[in-house]
């Protein structure tokens, strides 16, 4: 079927969604409810780049920390890079966290105020099509047509897209923009989005409660949860590096020593453990900062988009550290590190093994 040839439908779409949508939307705290003027576009693109590959209820406390530390734009660039990466910590994907403070920066020389259309934000460094259209279209209420993974699902269930993933997008896009009102794109699109979540999941979809069901061809079809088709996955390389656990004791004061990642590439900018040069395409060398002695402390598993990583942690034995490139952390206060998830799980496994010793 082509995508426009049914005007009057895809207008009832529109109308049916939106009603649905202005008794039943999500209440968030970047999002303005139905009626009330839009949201500040600075809230608007900070959560759309946190929400990038992770859950609405992971980014909510970080979200909150933001807002209350960096409550504008202008804010947000002044931060140093290392409290920024800092308070990212947790959410992953730390390349979008440079982005931020890249964008926020460009933003600032800019006056502070964000470009109101989708090509002025896809110029901002990090703004990808995504990201552009959902700023524009919720924070400035123009009209863009915006897709995310909830909206491949609800648009290939609504029209019966069977053509595998990724090779639907484009079809998908086609679709979406169709049905996309002039007004209230925004809404719309946050409306798409809720629907994706709570009803037409990916798992076991609520067609009864589906404000779009009676015309849903993905339902009609039997089969509505096999939609999206994907494509078969493809195994991760699994990889293999050491993290070096190298601690002292100054003034009854226990420390770890820490380095800062290398700006570019994997968990850049971070600070972390020292390792052995682990990356997405080779092992680890497995040599330490210091000759040791070194004792095993076990294993941390960790999924990466493009690979797994199998991460050996060892605890320095020697009487003498002399690390130049790092710095002493107080261990009591390791959660103030900003460490990325990897290395937060090994200082834990680290810790665990010093109780099981005392």
């Amino acid at each position: 079927m082509d995508a426009s040839s049914d005007t009057t439908g895809t207008t009832r779409i529109a109308q049916d969604l939106l009603g649905w949508y202005d008794t039943h939307g999500r209440d968030l705290p970047w999002r303005a409810r139905p009626g009330s003027p839009a949201p500040d576009p600075y809230r608007v693109w900070l959560s759309e780049v946190m929400l990038q590959q992770t859950t609405v209820g992971a980014v909510k406390a970080y979200f909150a920390a933001f807002t209350a530390r960096w409550p504008t734009v202008m804010a947000l660039a002044a931060a140093p890079d290392e409290d920024v990466m800092a308070a990212w910590a947790g959410l992953g994907y730390y390349a979008r966290a440079r982005n931020l403070l890249a964008c926020a920066r460009e933003v600032a020389a800019r006056g502070g105020q964000f470009p109101d259309t989708e090509d002025g934000l896809r110029a901002l460094p990090g703004l990808g099509a995504y990201t552009a259209a959902a700023v524009a279209a919720i924070a400035f209420g123009r009209r863009a047509v915006v897709v995310d993974a909830n909206v491949e699902r609800v648009v290939s269930r609504l029209f019966a897209i069977d053509t595998p993933l990724p090779g639907s997008r484009p079809l998908i896009r086609e679709y979406a923009d169709v049905i996309t009102p002039d007004l209230r794109s925004g809404d719309f699109a946050q409306a798409m989005m809720d629907l994706g979540s709570g009803v037409c999941t990916s798992r076991s979809p609520r067609c009864l409660l589906c404000p779009l069901s009676a015309g849903c061809a993905g339902r009609a079809s039997g089969e509505p949860e096999r939609l999206p088709v994907k494509a078969a996955k493809k195994a991760k390389p699994v990889r293999k590096g050491h993290a070096f656990w190298i601690e002292r004791e100054v003034g009854g004061e226990a420390q770890v020593w820490l380095v800062r990642r290398a700006d570019k590439g994997m968990l850049g900018g971070m600070r972390a453990l020292p390792d052995d040069g682990w990356a997405a395409r080779a092992d680890g060398c497995g040599e330490g900062p210091a000759s040791g002695p070194w004792e095993s402390a076990g294993k941390v598993d960790h999924v990466f988009t493009h690979f797994s990583l199998e991460l050996s942690l060892v605890v320095y034995l020697g009487n003498r550290f002399d690390g130049t490139e790092g710095e002493w952390w107080p261990l009591g206060r390791l959660d103030e590190a900003g460490l990325p998830t990897l290395f937060a799980k090994a200082a834990r496994l680290a810790l665990a093994a010093e109780r099981q010793d005392a």
